[in-house]
């Protein structure tokens, strides 16, 4: 084995559900404003416009239950509910007609957004990495394999902030299906078993505060339910708890 000359960091994983197994996580791509609906809340027109994607750090990834922490640096923390599309197989250039037989499977989570340091990065023409990609800013429900739940095109995807529906759709209003996903990420990369996707969010984004209790779900495949810790530096810290 390789002489390390501090100990290596754990491999991310998400649990998969029924199961003891686990899924490891390679790297994690994010669609950007792939709901027409968001996308006109953002101040976009979702007729004009290709996909784009960012991407989080596979630490980012984090179990979506019990408590987790409120982030430094932010006094508006946003919820994004998505379908989560965890990969089994890889390849560049694929045809959307091929994409979905590297689908190991799915699962839902969020993409935790500092929406106040993301829109000083978007008016300054800056990256977006302190604002989309901190600690615990991906939490994930176990996922569901393909090979049980096929895949999933029509469904409500829904979150609740407090017992309130925040965000309400359905995976067919998807401007890009998770087959073009595929496809348009593979022209740029080599993809690998391992990748985890977040397909993008409708609309009804919005705030997070600490105490708040988020629930959220995709009919059929996967749920999840936290409480949002306390702000940093009061009584707890600024990791997951």
């Amino acid at each position: 084995m390789p002489d390390f000359v501090i100990p290596p960091p754990a491999i991310p994983a998400v649990a998969v559900a029924g199961s003891a197994s686990t899924f490891p996580v390679r790297r994690v791509f994010c669609v950007g404003r792939n709901y027409a609906a968001h996308s006109r809340e953002m101040g976009r027109d979702p007729d004009r416009e290709a996909p784009f994607f960012f991407m989080k750090p596979a630490h980012a990834v984090v179990a979506a239950q019990g408590k987790l922490a409120y982030p430094p640096c932010t006094q508006d923390l946003h919820h994004e509910i998505e379908l989560l599309v965890a990969l089994g197989g890889g390849g560049a250039d694929i045809s959307p007609e091929n994409a979905l037989a590297l689908v190991w499977g799915y699962g839902v989570g969020l993409d935790l957004t500092r929406r106040d340091l993301q829109a000083v990065a978007k008016e300054m023409g800056r990256p977006w990495d302190f604002s989309k990609g901190f600690d615990a800013s991906a939490p994930c429900s176990a996922l569901r394999p393909a090979s049980e739940i096929g895949h999933p095109s029509d469904a409500r995807i829904w979150l609740e902030v407090n017992g309130a529906v925040k965000q309400d759709g359905n995976l067919r209003e998807m401007i890009w299906s998770v087959a073009d996903i595929i496809s348009h990420i593979s022209r740029f990369v080599r993809l690998a078993p391992g990748d985890l996707i977040f397909s993008g969010t409708p609309a009804g984004v919005g705030p997070l505060l600490p105490g708040d209790r988020v629930h959220g779900a995709i009919a059929g495949i996967a749920d999840f339910d936290f409480q949002v810790g306390p702000y940093p530096g009061e009584n707890e810290s600024a990791a997951q708890v």
